[in-house]
């Protein structure tokens, strides 16, 4: 896995932060080249247990399609990036892993996508019990209207999940690394954060029920260079016991804490998906290269 400290914005959600969500929203620069360390290593992410599978996922939004025939293998507790331009389709094959296109009326999707070997699109999937297993932060901070401590265990109460839910909490926010910071005002509104803190705390309510898989779309671009700095590096920790799949927009980001990056290109093509540092530094496709290198997007 690639190390921050050995190297030097899909469409935001609707949900809006000013109201509980249903449970369905719940239970779901040119030169990148010096943010790969010399040393990267593959070979763990090379040897990891496949968890999740697309193979020739197609989605439509009404006429138009949006993805087209995208396969890939994404390697357990790894970091996995999706880069390319707007509108591209990024953010759609996300909502994929965790059904969320199924709450887009006009939204249709056809392949198959497997967690740990099971189409999560056969009919005996349920959706809400899926968006257990794969967590998702969304692109703007949106904590709801509650306490910092009713923020993480919201998830944990509408599920039905049962325990130590102060234990949770405190286990939830160190894991946010926001614990130190909010220990002593957790009945205070999550509104009252800073914006980092509010994704963090994000974070820690999405980790809260244990999932095994975290979607990320753009959980930094809202951000100041100082919290995005820290999300990055809370991103690399996570890994260690998620699988993180993070859509971004930067590609230095995407450089310097992703292990795998899979490069999305107009028309909802996936053009290439690799080892992070083999894109960066030697990708097989010429448009990879000349949209990294900044010619077009």
């Amino acid at each position: 896995m690639s190390h921050k400290e050995n190297t030097a914005e899909v469409e935001s959600s609707n949900m809006t932060g000013t109201e509980d969500p249903t449970n369905d929203e719940m239970l779901v620069q040119t030169d990148v080249s010096d943010g790969l360390s010399a040393s990267t290593s593959v070979s763990e992410t090379t040897n990891a247990e496949t968890i999740i599978r697309a193979d020739d996922i197609n989605v439509w939004y009404g006429d138009e399609q949006a993805l087209q025939n995208i396969s890939m293998e994404i390697p357990e507790n790894s970091v996995t990036a999706m880069i390319g331009p707007s509108g591209c389709g990024k953010s759609t094959f996300l909502r994929c892993i965790n059904r969320m296109n199924d709450l887009i009326d006009v939204a249709r999707v056809e392949g198959e996508l497997t967690l740990r070997g099971k189409n999560v699109y056969d009919d005996d999937v349920d959706p809400v019990a899926l968006r257990r297993r794969v967590g998702m932060v969304f692109q703007k901070p949106n904590p709801f209207p509650k306490s910092i401590y009713e923020n993480v265990v919201y998830g944990l109460k509408i599920q039905g999940i049962e325990g130590d839910y102060d234990e949770i909490v405190e286990e939830s926010l160190k894991r946010a690394a926001l614990w130190d910071e909010v220990k002593d005002r957790l009945h205070e509104s999550g509104l009252d954060l800073s914006g980092g803190q509010q994704q963090r705390l994000c974070i820690a309510r999405a980790i809260a029920t244990d999932p095994e898989v975290l979607l990320m779309d753009e959980p930094a671009s809202a951000l100041d260079p100082v919290a995005t700095s820290q999300i990055e590096d809370l991103v690399e920790e996570l890994a260690e016991d998620y699988t993180v799949v993070i859509v971004t927009h930067n590609m230095q980001q995407a450089a310097r804490i992703s292990d795998k990056t899979a490069v999305f290109l107009t028309g909802g093509e996936l053009v290439e998906f690799d080892d992070t540092q083999k894109i960066f530094e030697n990708p097989e496709s010429q448009r990879v290269e000349d949209y990294i290198t900044g010619k077009f997007g």
